[in-house]
């Protein structure tokens, strides 16, 4: 890969990685438009290494609150860390079993094409849009239940189809469910965390059963840059939600689907 490339790839999915508007949508469409050859698994391991450690950093309080409270269930105490800590768990576990099967099915490389994200990017723009117009205001992270959990996780697996958005999607769930703007991006990215960790896994485990995973300097390279790229779009989406809304990312689906689906029926 050349440096260029390794930029480009970087700053679009570290910019891409958090926002309602699809990570790997964008990255698809990147060999569609230009004679760059797909980056690979093994960037694909950097790029969430890089991701991984700015939500991490980004939710430090929240992800040692949640770590605490974990630990302290097992010894039977009922804290707030501990029931969000179960709330995230539960609220993974359909998407782990569903991308699994789909991985071991190559339903996702099925799914790999620019009518498909233009689709998604169009129709899941506008429920994201009803979802926030029309959703009620009167949840916080600590309302969270296990119930309302397990209902942002199904909709989670709707993001193993490219442009949807994993964000997205967990966003337009909890907005249904009552969840603020704000808390609602808030659990969707404390949500990412397991996620991402089990994606990175699985590809990390796949390539290491190839002989393939040798993250050499491109590697470092792209994990860094979308470290930085990731955390500045990260801060600037959570301090926009919570004066704000939606619209811009409903906006920028819309145009971008509409786009996609032109130039593929054109």
């Amino acid at each position: 890969m050349s440096l260029f490339h390794i930029f480009v790839v970087a700053i679009i999915q570290g910019i891409t990685e958090f926002l309602p508007i699809s990570s790997s949508g964008h990255l698809i469409l990147i060999p569609e438009f230009t004679d760059w050859p797909d980056q690979g698994r093994a960037i694909d391991v950097a790029v969430h290494i890089g991701t991984l450690f700015a939500v991490l950093l980004y939710f430090w309080r929240d992800v040692m609150t949640a770590f605490k409270g974990f630990f302290l269930l097992f010894v039977g105490r009922n804290t707030a860390g501990g029931r969000l800590a179960f709330a995230l768990i539960v609220g993974t576990i359909p998407v782990v079993i569903a991308g699994f099967f789909a991985a071991k099915t190559g339903l996702i490389d099925q799914m790999r094409s620019a009518e498909v994200i233009g689709w998604t990017m169009l129709g899941f723009g506008i429920v994201l849009y009803a979802a926030d117009k029309t959703g009620m205001k009167i949840h916080r992270m600590e309302h969270m239940t296990v119930t309302n959990a397990f209902v942002i996780g199904l909709a989670q697996v709707l993001a193993l189809v490219p442009g949807t958005s994993r964000s997205g999607i967990t966003m337009t769930a909890a907005r249904f469910l009552g969840f603020e703007a704000h808390e609602a991006a808030r659990f969707s990215m404390l949500m990412s965390i397991p996620t991402i960790l089990a994606a990175g896994l699985l590809d990390g485990l796949d390539l290491y059963e190839k002989d393939q995973l040798a993250l050499g300097s491109d590697a470092v390279v792209t994990a860094v840059l979308a470290f930085f790229c990731a955390t500045a779009a990260l801060a600037a989406m959570m301090a926009w939600l919570k004066h704000a809304s939606f619209t811009p990312f409903v906006i920028y689906r819309v145009l971008l689907g509409t786009g996609l689906l032109w130039w593929v029926y054109a």
